[in-house]
């Protein structure tokens, strides 16, 4: 009879989180679609965010997304990583996703939802998916909201009332405590603000300020700069001055302001021309323009590394490299919402070395002073797959 006692007392004490691991879910499939339970709260801890892995057997570099769900799953079928139920098929693979999840678009929330279900799937599998800052995740931590959509600010309002619902239903349960309104503190009203658009604004302010629920949750699991294998990732470019700095420190020091401890505004190396998500010193159509001397100097200081792979700037000819291929631009403007352009994917095979996977069909043009990637002159091969 006591074990039962002991059991049934334990069950009873169970009951509040769970009712709350419940309630999240819920306000999560409302919001996102997709079935995400919480981690429970008695799994480790999330290990330090990566800077340095090594060379995988398959690796897969995603561009730009910009709110746009459907884009993002073709760039993600044209890799082989889902299929066409949405299920994650990547195996072992690493992937890597260059940052703008955010802005221009009206999927922003559900891509941040679908790729954390990919990660826990890709988990599962051996296989690794890590997703990175870029210009448009650090603009709205600050609340820089210039490339925002009305869609964008309509899911956002809807995320805020989902997430009021739950918190009103946690309160109906006297063993958890009083969960903390997500408006604390945020403004009223805001100059230049609509009142229709009022709501929605407030709600992503909320959601994504400095420990905000959804930067809290998903961008400070973001990496600013990455290197795999012999590959360095990052959204803008890496300067000299930036390694110099310590990439380690600079990861470091952008999760932190995410998560609370660093004031409003980012990290002076996120911030102006030269921060790392904004710098375009490598992503100039013309390779004459590009600054090849400086990405040498960066590829010389970071042991093993032999190419720079960023987004951040529309490559209106598609995935594209420069500075002798050592530079690889894979923003191709896919969203809906910028540019409208065809899905591509890079991927780096430890065997075959660097392809292009793209749905384009297209001739073999050679375009004076301009690396296209093509065969023809050493750099990766264009491979046409079905999405």
């Amino acid at each position: 009879m006591k074990g039962e006692e002991d059991a049934s007392i334990t069950f009873c004490k169970d009951v509040p989180n769970l009712l709350s691991f419940f309630v999240d879910t819920f306000v999560d499939f409302s919001v996102s679609g997709i079935f995400l339970p919480p981690q429970p709260s008695l799994s480790p801890p999330p290990p330090p965010l990566p800077t340095r892995l090594p060379s995988p057997r398959r690796l897969i570099a995603i561009g730009d997304l910009h709110g746009d769900l459907k884009k993002s799953k073709e760039a993600l079928r044209l890799a082989g990583l889902i299929d066409p139920a949405d299920r994650y098929t990547g195996g072992s693979a690493t992937v890597v996703q260059v940052g703008d999840v955010l802005d221009r678009g009206g999927d922003e929330l559900k891509i941040l939802y679908f790729l954390e279900k990919l990660k826990r799937d890709a988990a599962k599998s051996g296989g690794r998916i890590i997703t990175m800052n870029g210009n448009h995740e650090i603009m709205n931590v600050e609340g820089d909201f210039r490339f925002v959509t009305k869609a964008g600010v309509e899911e956002f309002r809807v995320w805020g009332e989902w997430f009021r619902i739950g918190n009103k239903m946690k309160t109906l349960c006297h063993g958890l405590d009083k969960p903390k309104d997500p408006m604390e503190g945020v403004p009223e009203s805001f100059p230049g603000v609509r009142k229709k658009y009022l709501d929605g604004f407030r709600a992503r302010v909320a959601a994504l300020r400095p420990n905000g629920p959804i930067s809290s949750r998903f961008l400070s699991q973001n990496v600013t700069v990455l290197v795999v294998g012999d590959s360095i990732f990052v959204h803008g470019g890496l300067l000299p001055v930036h390694v110099s700095y310590g990439l380690e420190k600079i990861n470091e020091e952008v999760r932190e302001w995410i998560n609370g401890s660093k004031g409003r505004f980012s990290p002076s190396h996120c911030r102006g021309r030269n921060g790392v998500v904004w710098v375009r010193s490598f992503s100039h159509e013309v390779e004459q323009k590009c600054d090849c001397s400086a990405l040498e100097h960066v590829l010389a200081t970071v042991p093993g590394v032999k190419r720079m792979v960023m987004g951040h700037t529309i490559q209106t000819v598609g995935i594209n490299g420069v500075c002798e291929d050592k530079a690889i631009r894979i923003d191709v403007g896919m969203s809906k919402g910028c540019g409208d352009g065809l899905p591509e994917v890079l991927e780096i095979n430890g065997t075959s070395g660097l392809r292009i996977l793209t749905s384009k069909t297209f001739n073999v043009v050679k375009e004076q002073g301009l690396g296209m990637l093509l065969a023809e002159h050493g750099g990766p091969r264009q491979v046409e797959v079905q999405a």
